[in-house]
């Protein structure tokens, strides 16, 4: 029983703050918005500093769940993620009226990405991929008083429902192929028979679907825009990091023996992502949907990364998440106080926004200087140890075409910095006060960006963790 709850301690801690909502929630007296946001941004930030402690390595359920080192790091960076969403949707979350529900929807989400981390088996991975998308969906839709945000949850739940049945067509080529639904050790049977590759294609697809990878990615925008911004964020970098977790290891793992055919369909996928993803991003005027085709851009990096098939591709695809999620949410933290407090989301509205509000200004520069992987921020760094694990196949006309790609970038992103610092408008933004919970969130997103580049030790050790995969 010991063993038990170390194992999921991630998972069971959780479902406690689950319960302790529920509680709260039937309360005859309900409680005000204010106290219940910092009370559960105290419980999040307890939840991230207990993630490090009493982690345990083993087994359960015959295999079905799993718990290492690197499962126990990731599950770490996800509530890091959360923390900080939870700190940036206090300006939108404060007059909301269904605030406990906010909280409800997003921990099931997460325990659902943790199930996923964790499954050894196709049926746990599935499970936890439905309990994540599911209470997703019904975030997306949250500002119910919004025609785009129940279009967004439409999409959002339409778009996962069909990637969803051509992950299950696969898992039953899988099980038909293998006679088991285990992740481990199955991928030594593989000789690469057609059977076997329209298999792994379908399951290939579902991923694709969730990552936002070209051609696969038609929902991502729509659903962008539509959502509130605080779900924007968490859909961009908590769901994709879970997901983009999930699919180094299985790539790694269950279809190791067909490496050569997956690494030639990554490539392709990888050159359109990025290609698609940058062109689109140039003619984007909100800055949601500007940041959902940058974030496309960025999985054809990952998918580089990936490609590797390495230790060194996986520790790099798993460190650039960490960084993407600072870059992205300080990005995103702007984004949310400046549309929480005057509802303004378009790039021309950020026009002169340095001279009302320079911290604002000069945080979302500095983010979009690390999504662009300008240095010395701690994207170009990220993105330097994805193109090293990539050219480990030699395949360097693809690391020339991401070189290319990121010149492109610089100039969407340089756009929105002109906007900020150097175009003048008559209707700028008025300055905004703050909560103390944003500043802190921007802080933690700022002090990643700049320290988490120059920290070397922090790749190797999570190279280190990747050592046996």
């Amino acid at each position: 029983m010991t063993e038990f709850f170390f194992l999921m301690k991630h998972e069971l801690s959780l479902v406690l703050i689950l319960v302790f909502l529920l509680i709260l929630k039937i309360r005859t007296k309900p409680i005000v918005n204010s106290s219940l946001i910092n009370v559960m941004n105290v419980v999040f930030f307890l939840n991230f500093i207990l993630g490090w402690f009493l982690n345990k390595d083993g087994s359960l359920f015959g295999g079905m769940f799993l718990n290492s080192g690197l499962l126990a790091f990731e599950k770490n960076i996800l509530n890091l993620g959360t923390f900080i969403i939870c700190l940036q949707a206090s300006s939108w979350l404060k007059d909301h009226k269904h605030v406990p529900e906010f909280y409800m929807l997003l921990i099931s989400t997460l325990i659902g990405m943790f199930f996923m981390l964790s499954s050894g088996n196709l049926l746990m991975f599935y499970l936890g991929l439905e309990l994540s998308t599911i209470p997703l969906a019904a975030m997306c839709n949250f500002d119910m008083e919004k025609a785009n945000s129940s279009e967004a949850a439409m999409k959002m739940i339409m778009s996962s429902a069909f990637s969803s049945g051509i992950l299950l067509f696969g898992i039953s080529l899988f099980y038909g192929m293998t006679g088991t639904f285990s992740l481990l050790g199955s991928g030594y049977n593989f000789d690469g028979s057609p059977l076997q590759v329209l298999s792994f294609l379908m399951l290939f697809s579902g991923f694709a679907f969730k990552l936002s990878v070209v051609p696969f990615h038609f929902w991502t925008a729509d659903v962008y825009e539509g959502s509130p911004v605080s779900v924007t964020s968490y859909l961009s970098v908590i769901s994709k990091g879970a997901m983009v977790f999930v699919f180094s290891s299985v790539m790694y793992t269950t279809f190791k023996g067909i490496a050569t055919v997956w690494y030639d369909a990554m490539v392709v996928l990888s050159i359109l992502t990025m290609v698609v993803g940058n062109l689109f991003a140039l003619r984007q005027n909100n800055m949601k949907r500007f940041l959902a085709f940058s974030s496309i851009a960025q999985v054809g990096y990952i998918l580089i990364g990936i490609s590797g098939s390495s230790e060194s591709g996986m520790a790099a695809s798993i460190y650039f998440i960490l960084i993407y999620i600072f870059s992205n949410l300080g990005a995103f933290g702007v984004i949310s106080l400046i549309s929480s407090e005057t509802g303004r989301e378009s790039i021309d509205d950020y026009k002169g926004l340095y001279k009302t509000n320079p911290m604002l200004g000069w945080v979302l520069a500095l983010s979009l200087f690390s999504l662009a992987g300008i240095p010395p921020t701690a994207g170009f760094f990220g993105k330097i140890f994805l193109l090293t694990a990539g050219a480990a196949k030699g395949n360097y006309l693809l690391i020339t075409i991401a070189s290319l790609n990121m010149i492109v970038s610089l100039y969407y992103y340089l756009r929105v910095i002109r906007a900020v610092f150097m175009d003048s408008n008559e209707n700028a933004i008025e300055p905004i006060k703050s909560q103390t919970s944003i500043k802190l969130a921007i802080i933690l997103c700022v002090a990643g960006i700049l320290v988490t580049g120059f920290a070397n030790g922090l790749y190797e050790y999570i190279l280190s963790l990747s050592h046996g995969m």
